[in-house]
């Protein structure tokens, strides 16, 4: 399974004996307890019993390898790779605090670099105290560079003159940290708007994504937050992290399904080197 260990295969095989209503009763109760949710779960069950009707399927590997592809095909939205084709690009980070949002930059700094690519980290998370620093920290280690201002700056400031410096330095990717929180859904809206309108306005037609970084291990607290980020900001790609140990994996599926996001990276560790692009297949290999 290689850097999918920690995650648990699901336990509804171990005593298998016969595809009946049992069988799917438990497959749905597991699957609700991996996180799946209820909506996503009915749906995977559904599209199982059809094809393993039509498909007449009867043993435990064929069902096995049957909802493999059901989940595969679920989790199967969107472009799971990042659009960074001008020069600069641009990659909002967005999601509440705790969620491991400043880190997933530094380590995505740091495997854009290996690629070669001239990164900048701007600090627009000017609410946090001392987050800042732990951004430039990360720069250290990853050799990104770095734009920042005073705790309390305009966030929206703080982007303008990181903009500005990617296109003095030659830039290719921007990744810009923002306040993980801001009250309400309004000011959360309001100051990524801000943020929205400069680089509009010193960038146009740049290449552009709006990641929301969520904790895995939140279960359906994490969709929920998904439900309200995309209303707010228009993300375009879903970075899970803390996929290891307590969580159960299955909110990745009920995020792709639901909101018809992709998954674009997972977190599985603390180390730079542990955060790696979303494989669809990868993943329900070590999930069933």
């Amino acid at each position: 399974m290689g850097f999918f260990d920690k995650i648990k295969k699901l336990n509804i095989f171990s005593g298998f004996s016969a595809i009946d209503d049992d069988f799917y009763d438990e497959l749905e109760e597991t699957l609700i307890l991996s996180d799946m949710g209820m909506d996503t779960t009915l749906k995977a069950v559904e599209e199982l019993k059809s094809r393993v009707k039509g498909e007449k399927i009867k043993d435990e590997e064929g069902v096995r390898a049957c909802l493999r592809r059901v989940l595969q095909e679920m989790l199967a939205v969107g472009d799971q790779g990042l659009k960074l084709d001008t020069k600069p690009s641009v990659v909002l980070f967005i999601g509440v605090n705790g969620v491991g949002k400043t880190t997933t930059i530094g380590k995505l700094g740091a495997s854009l670099k290996g690629e070669g690519k001239k990164v900048l980290l701007c600090a627009g998370d000017t609410f946090r105290a001392a987050a800042a620093e732990q951004l430039t920290i990360w720069a250290q280690r990853s050799g990104a560079e770095i734009v920042k201002q005073h705790e309390g700056a305009d966030p929206a400031a703080v982007v303008f003159d990181a903009v500005s410096a990617a296109k003095a330095r030659n830039t290719d990717v921007i990744l810009v940290d923002t306040a993980g929180r801001l009250h309400n859904k309004q000011n959360l809206m309001n100051e990524l708007n801000k943020i929205s309108r400069v680089i509009d306005r010193e960038l146009p037609g740049c290449a552009r994504e709006t990641l929301l970084v969520l904790d895995a291990t939140t279960g359906q607290n994490g969709l929920i937050q998904a439900k309200q980020f995309r209303e707010a900001a228009g993300v375009t790609g879903i970075v899970l992290t803390k996929l290891d140990g307590t969580a159960k994996g299955g909110i990745t599926v009920a995020i792709a399904n639901e909101l018809q996001i992709p998954v674009k990276y997972i977190g599985l560790g603390e180390g730079v080197e542990d955060l790696r692009p979303f494989d669809a297949e990868a993943f329900t290999e070590a999930l069933v």
